[in-house]
């Protein structure tokens, strides 16, 4: 068990946070969230203690052990993969090291030997002799194979450094786990391995994750950071959202009867409750639901930004076909034909060929061959994953900005889209070219929105978003009555918006009419 007991954290003016009390089990999961800035990854630097809090402690069990995903990919440069991947259970390598170096000793004595038996005794005790086997297990199931276990980490690639300290701090079964975005640089399968990992995870992992998905399959809590303050509530992310959101509702409805929300409630708890995330723990854990009431979970304060596409014009018989088209380096022979109802997700090894494909759909660069037409009644719009000419150098306020785009010039209209968007009052009048990524992805959304597009392209919308606005635009892109054409790292996005799949292949492409989740399982 660990607990912040009376935690408060305050840097010059602004409070992080104010006397937080919150316990952590054995035996569950508990992903930590809360918007931009409210101190998620601080809140995991004051557990393994990085930080010091202004006041307050942070009590762990008395011989428990804390294992942390480290972020600095260049600190083991100088150690091999296998030595890395150890180093998660410190007082087993230093044992390790302390013994080797008796045994490499020319003048071996008795003291020497005393104290290698020592050394050995608290070797196995602390299972050392099963890491030949547990280390390279590990980085199979990261996809990293045993031909890498004894290569310098200074050479290996940055996406294979992440795996090895992921590896790391899942290494020697640790009592508390504390993991800080572990989904960020992995592919699909890593991250499947990494969810079936932490279900059969028998201590206590605290995680802090923007993947949504990852946080409903893992989370058998949701801590909420907000206010200063840390609400710990049963639960997935889901389930969390979906009550407080009923509850905000309910509360601004004063006429509602406590009999109807009591109701409602029961059919979240009852459609939740069969989703509990660890199999063990499923039948206690949906009695725990089971007797939930609505006075247990309270609204968040916290602000979603309103996304919703509308288009202006019907959509006819012809909306887009591409036809053999090709561009060195990227992709080769790529023909499609965009039907109504489809919302595309793509899909390929080199993100960089989606992004090409993108810019060539819609006329920003030139094919080396093949063609591209649109039907006559399609007004498309597109999101680009790098939005920089949108606003480098651009000194106008985020209001004449978004006019550029408005048919409707008047400052009232055009000032309500933005606060759609949570620009409101003096927010608006920030200037384009000093706002944040987030804030300028919110307004290439508004520009979007704005467009009245019946086909709308997204090169991946998610960047740089928080988990409220993500939230917000895969509801926005679910609602969506176009046709989209899309790529995101963001799984929960792939799965419930795609109903068809195209993977751009070395020559060609596999298209096939089907959910993310099946095409990932059946390939």
């Amino acid at each position: 068990m660990i607990q912040a007991v009376n935690v408060s954290l305050q840097y010059g003016g602004r409070v992080l946070f104010k006397e937080v009390n919150v316990k952590f089990t054995k035996g569950n999961c508990y992903g930590i969230i809360g918007a931009n800035g409210a101190g998620k990854s601080t809140f995991l630097k004051i557990l393994s203690g990085e930080i010091e809090p202004n006041t307050g402690e942070v009590v762990i069990d008395k011989g428990e052990r804390m294992s942390v995903l480290q972020q600095n990919q260049n600190a083991f440069d100088d150690y091999t993969v296998f030595d890395t991947v150890m180093m998660g259970h410190k007082r087993l390598y230093d044992v390790m090291i302390e013994k080797e170096a008796l045994y490499a000793k020319e003048d071996f004595n008795e003291e020497d030997g005393m104290k290698t038996a020592e050394l050995e005794a608290e070797f196995a005790e602390k299972g050392g002799w099963d890491a030949d086997i547990e280390i390279p297990t590990l980085l199979r199931g990261l996809g990293i194979g045993d031909e890498f276990l004894q290569v310098k980490m200074a050479d290996m690639e940055p996406k294979q450094k992440v795996k090895v300290l992921l590896a790391q701090a899942l290494f020697g079964n640790p009592d508390i786990l504390l993991l800080d975005e572990p989904t960020n640089n992995l592919d699909i399968k890593s991250v499947q391995w990494l969810e079936n990992f932490l279900l059969d995870f028998p201590n206590t992992v605290i995680v802090v994750s923007h993947n949504r998905h990852f946080l409903n399959k893992v989370c058998t809590h949701i801590c909420d950071v907000d206010y200063g303050q840390i609400n710990i509530y049963l639960g997935n992310y889901d389930f969390w959202y979906e009550t407080s959101q009923l509850l905000l509702r309910q509360q601004k409805d004063q006429n509602a009867k406590k009999e109807q929300r009591a109701k409602e409630l029961k059919d979240f708890i009852a459609r939740f409750g069969a989703n509990a995330s660890k199999s063990r723990q499923a039948t206690s854990r949906k009695k725990e639901l089971e007797k939930l009431t609505i006075d247990d979970i309270k609204p968040s304060n916290r602000k979603y930004p309103f996304i919703d596409f509308k288009f202006e014009r019907e959509i006819g018989n012809d909306i887009l076909k591409v036809e053999k088209l090709t561009k060195n380096g990227f992709f080769e022979n790529i023909s499609f034909t965009v039907q109504h109802g489809d919302k595309i997700a793509f899909l390929c090894d080199n993100a960089l060929a989606i992004t090409t494909l993108f810019n060539v759909i819609m006329g920003l660069e030139k094919p080396d061959s093949g063609e591209v037409k649109w039907g006559k009644t399609i007004t498309p719009s597109y999101m680009p994953q790098d939005n920089r000419m949108f606003f480098e150098n651009c000194d106008l306020s985020l209001v004449d900005w978004l006019k550029q785009y408005s048919k409707e010039q008047d400052n009232e209209y055009v000032r309500g889209w933005l606060g759609r968007m949570l620009f409101s009052g003096e927010e608006a009048m920030k200037k384009a070219k000093v706002i944040s990524g987030g804030e300028k992805v919110r307004c290439m959304l508004s520009k979007t929105m704005l467009s009245g597009a019946n086909v709308i392209i997204m090169d991946e919308p998610t960047n740089h978003l928080d988990l409220e606005s993500i939230t917000a635009l895969n509801k926005g892109m679910i609602n969506f009555k176009g046709c989209l054409l899309f790529t995101s790292h963001d799984q929960e996005i792939m799965q419930t918006v795609a109903n068809r799949i195209i993977e751009i292949c070395q020559k060609g492409c596999k298209d096939k009419i089907t959910t993310y989740d099946e095409y990932i399982q059946e390939n």
